[in-house]
């Protein structure tokens, strides 16, 4: 062999005698326990909650800016068309003359009073506070800027037709979400005094707070605060903490108590039973959501709301959104019968000027529980075709005594007309309105006029 090669090894004829090394096994610090692979779904799962949440959170403020914009795009139409080319003309007359009724009712006779106006839309209801002559300061809030500059002209053109001799309160006129954002960011109601520590569990609030409006009114929309329970508290909180000791708050909102009774007339005619859906039977515990006034006073406005979502194309087919989780597993399948038919759960009623409708399903005893979420659609001739939610009247009461505030007075439209159409200030009012006949007393509001303002009732609370 030649120097520096290297000799070729021969293969091995053999196996080797030394056993293979065997592989180290993981030690438990290396192995994921059961009770640490659970908790990493558990973070995976809140990971995806939040997510959701931030997602249903992005929809809701696009919502809100669908809205605000569709609202301040709905024109002025002006007294003259209210008066002879609007279809309903009597509801119209009918809606104002309660609204004023309310307010005279609960003025009282106290002078300079500080009237705070939430969901104020185009300042509709100006005349009524002026011709009280007991004004001092008028703040307006509303979601809708238009819908503000609109009531700031209504105002300034007030001021420029004065008489020589007559004053008129000041007034100031702000674009804000009054459910959802703290009024105290506002300086003239800063200013006249706001609490910020009114709600439940507060004593030092209930003994020594309190604001400085001696009333706070929300005439048609705080129905839509019942979207959740956040919102009405945050609506609440900036009533009563808005309000003097004695302050009243007055309002008008769909009556729940009408809601209740179609909803058990539905469930009685139709003999089906809403506890059990597509054969799926449900506890009956469980959240069973669908997930004052002058003679020329003119504007109920139906077309105003707070924060009240444009349903989209397909929304009316959905269920509410916070409806009852175990139905989406037959959200895909469409929720067919037997037949091939899609299940119809909702259902609606009204007449040729109104319709209300539920697009899901309902609770068969009329008992809407939880109290917030619970959406249906109300279609009225010329208004907005907006979605609107329930206000479980006594869950309501119960919620506002959190806030200090007490019932002291709650009655239909109808009976509104009763107690009130024979006022010595009212009931010449209701024909200098329109409202009635002069001479013979005879209502001039149709019978399905009627029908659709039966749908609301009006109240009044006081801060203790």
């Amino acid at each position: 062999m030649e120097k520096g090669t290297k000799r070729a090894r021969s293969p091995s004829r053999s196996p080797s005698r030394s056993p293979p090394r065997q592989r180290k096994r993981p030690g438990a610090g290396a192995r994921i326990s059961n009770a640490n692979r659970e908790a990493t779904l558990q973070r995976q799962r809140e990971r995806e909650q939040e997510e959701e949440r931030q997602k249903k959170e992005a929809a809701s403020r696009g919502v809100h800016d669908v809205v605000k914009q569709h609202y301040n795009q709905v024109p002025e139409r002006g007294r003259e068309w209210r008066n002879t080319g609007s279809k309903i003309t009597g509801l119209r007359k009918y809606n104002n003359w309660v609204k004023s009724s309310t307010i005279q009712k609960f003025i009282g006779n106290e002078r300079n009073l500080k009237i705070l106006d939430i969901g104020c839309g185009k300042g509709g209801d100006l005349q009524k506070w002026f011709a009280s002559r007991k004004i001092e300061l008028y703040v307006g809030a509303d979601p809708a800027d238009v819908s503000i500059n609109q009531a700031r002209g209504r105002y300034e053109e007030m001021r420029r037709k004065l008489k020589r001799h007559q004053r008129i309160f000041h007034a100031e006129f702000y674009t804000k979400d009054c459910f959802g954002e703290w009024l105290g960011d506002i300086q003239i109601i800063k200013d006249v005094g706001i609490d910020p520590g009114v709600g439940p569990g507060n004593a030092v609030s209930q003994r020594w707070g309190g604001g400085g409006f001696d009333m706070v009114t929300m005439m048609f929309c705080m129905h839509y605060a019942f979207e959740s329970e956040e919102k009405a508290r945050g609506m609440l909180r900036n009533v009563a903490g808005s309000l003097k000791k004695g302050g009243r708050f007055i309002g008008c909102i769909p009556n729940s108590d009408v809601l209740s009774a179609k909803v058990i007339e539905h469930h009685k005619a139709t003999g089906k039973s809403i506890s059990t859906t597509n054969g799926v039977a449900f506890d009956e515990d469980e959240d069973d959501r669908p997930t004052f006034a002058s003679d020329d006073e003119d504007d109920w406005d139906p077309e105003k709301t707070l924060d009240s979502p444009k349903p989209a194309a397909d929304d009316e087919g959905k269920e509410n959104p916070e409806e009852n989780k175990d139905d989406k597993d037959d959200k895909g399948k469409g929720k067919k019968e037997e037949d091939g038919e899609i299940k119809e759960e909702g259902f609606q009623w009204g007449n040729d000027i109104y319709t209300v409708k539920f697009p899901g399903k309902t609770p068969e005893d009329g008992t809407f529980r939880p109290p917030y979420g619970w959406k249906y659609f109300y279609y009225l001739e010329e208004a907005v075709d907006a979605p609107e939610y329930v206000v479980p009247w006594e869950a309501f009461r119960a919620l506002a005594e959190d806030y200090n505030l007490e019932l002291q007075y709650r009655k239909s439209f109808r009976e509104v007309w009763d107690e009130q159409k024979d006022d010595p200030e009212l009931g010449p009012l209701s024909e200098r309105m329109g409202v009635k006949e002069r001479g013979s007393g005879r209502l001039l509001t149709t019978d399905e006029e009627m029908d659709a303002a039966d749908f609301y009732h009006t109240f009044c609370f006081y801060k203790v």
